[in-house]
């Protein structure tokens, strides 16, 4: 997405900036903060990437919890209800062998 949101900035379009939702509210505190503390001089630079990227004002943090946290479906191993509630969250339905009958059903009708 930070890609292509550079190309497509590089064409002249703007954009907003990319909202990323986090379940971990100190996470969100180190890379909203400036201040560098002792106890996270220790975390691999790499991880710094995203707190530069909010320092340079592309994303924003928000705070979601752990029950609605979308990416644990592709992250996770979830059980099955867990799954279907995420995915209707997502907008999605699911194609159980069972919905597919109800709809095969449906359409027959």
């Amino acid at each position: 997405i930070l890609w292509m949101r550079s190309q497509l900035t590089d064409y002249g379009l703007g954009f907003n900036k990319i909202p990323m939702y986090c379940d971990n509210k100190s996470v969100i505190a180190l890379c909203c903060n400036n201040v560098q503390h002792s106890r996270s001089k220790y975390i691999d630079i790499r991880y710094h990437f995203i707190k530069e990227q909010v320092e340079n004002g592309v994303i924003k943090l928000y705070f979601v919890n752990t029950e609605y946290q979308l990416a644990d479906l592709f992250t996770k191993a979830l059980g099955r209800d867990r799954i279907e509630f995420l995915i209707n969250k997502m907008g999605m339905r699911s194609l159980t062998p069972e919905t597919l009958k109800q709809l095969t059903d449906e359409v027959d009708e």
